[in-house]
């Protein structure tokens, strides 16, 4: 279990669950071809030839992250393969299962490698699914299913075991859902919409208006992020959900934006600590408002802009809410102070 409140230690000690873990690679060298003019050269009459250079490209890697709660298999994310214990909480705290750390009694996770991972962990899924199916088209869906594990080769999966209490027991089995989650949306799957568009009057009942952080505090943040977010280097293709926290930064990078803080609210939860400011490097939408509510965030500030919904419920329930955080300026939306 997790509880330190170094960065790096955290890290070290979440890997060390499974050694194969501690080598799991974020991203991976792929063979590229880039074609390209000379710069310069756009708006010549007499464009010279195409120059074409054979390379190799660092892509970050996007897994499969099955969770299965007492048993249940609740959801599917496409998310970065790290850090998966506080993806797993933070989503769970953003879908209303958990409210406290002590509700996950215990955790495990696993990567699939191989064929015999694959029928181990689908066959018992499928079990389950099957269940209450008649014994003839059991047979022959079972018999497509085996057929089609072999695809699974092209993913990288993962899948963390979650032991909560009963009280969380009972909100799963009164919810449960199978959702396909897709990297860029944090909605996918919910087909009510009094899950995708909840009330969340609670929070703001408890909520206290916090002082608007300077730009010169928030410049500061935005520099450390830059430096710090190598995953983003290598790729340009990450997010990341930052906080300051007893003067050290804490970054979280994903795939997906929407995974990058749940992983931000599942460290709070872990290390119970408060926070006043995140920093997204990306649009501010509409889920990721709600789960700043939800996880008593006071401001949530972005390196985009955010989006008309997003400020409407930021205001409605206290949100602090500022975007395109970028040179020498930052835009405030919401819980701003009048000039």
């Amino acid at each position: 279990m997790i509880d330190n409140s170094n960065g790096a230690k955290i890290v070290a000690t979440e890997l060390s669950n499974d050694d194969r873990l501690s080598e799991t690679p974020l991203t991976r060298n792929h063979k590229a071809q880039k074609h390209s003019y000379p710069s310069g050269t756009q708006d010549c009459d007499h464009k010279p030839s195409v120059r074409i250079e054979n390379q190799h490209a660092s892509l970050a890697v996007e897994a499969a992250v099955s969770i299965i709660i007492n048993g249940i298999h609740y959801a599917v994310l496409m998310a970065s393969p790290h850090q998966l214990e506080y993806l797993a909480v933070g989503f769970l705290f953003s879908e209303g299962l958990i409210q406290h750390s002590h509700e996950l009694l215990d955790w495990e996770v696993t990567q699939l490698n191989d064929i015999a991972d694959y029928q181990k962990f689908t066959q018992d899924s499928f079990m389950q699914d099957s269940f209450i199916k008649d014994s003839t088209n059991e047979s022959l869906e079972f018999s497509a299913f085996e057929q089609s594990l072999s695809s699974l080769q092209d993913y990288d999966i993962y899948v963390v075991e979650l032991v909560l209490n009963q009280r969380c027991h009972q909100r799963i089995q009164a919810q449960k859902r199978q959702l396909a989650g897709r990297t860029g949306c944090g909605m996918c799957g919910i087909t009510g919409l009094t899950q995708a568009l909840p009330d969340l009057s609670i929070y703001r009942q408890n909520r206290q208006k916090a002082d608007t952080p300077s730009l010169d505090y928030l410049l500061a943040i935005r520099q450390q992020v830059d430096a710090a977010q190598h995953t983003h280097q290598l790729t340009g293709a990450v997010h990341a959900a930052a906080t300051m926290y007893n003067q050290q930064l804490y970054l979280f990078e994903d795939v997906g934006r929407h995974n990058a803080l749940d992983k931000l609210i599942g460290w709070q939860l872990r290390q119970k600590v408060e926070v006043s400011c995140v920093l997204m490097t990306s649009r501010l939408s509409i889920e990721l408002v709600q789960k700043s509510i939800r996880g008593r965030i006071p401001w949530l500030v972005g390196m985009s802009a955010p989006t008309s919904t997003a400020v409407k419920v930021a205001e409605r329930y206290g949100l602090g809410l500022a975007g395109f955080l970028r040179d020498n300026r930052v835009t405030y939306y919401s819980n701003y102070s009048d000039l």
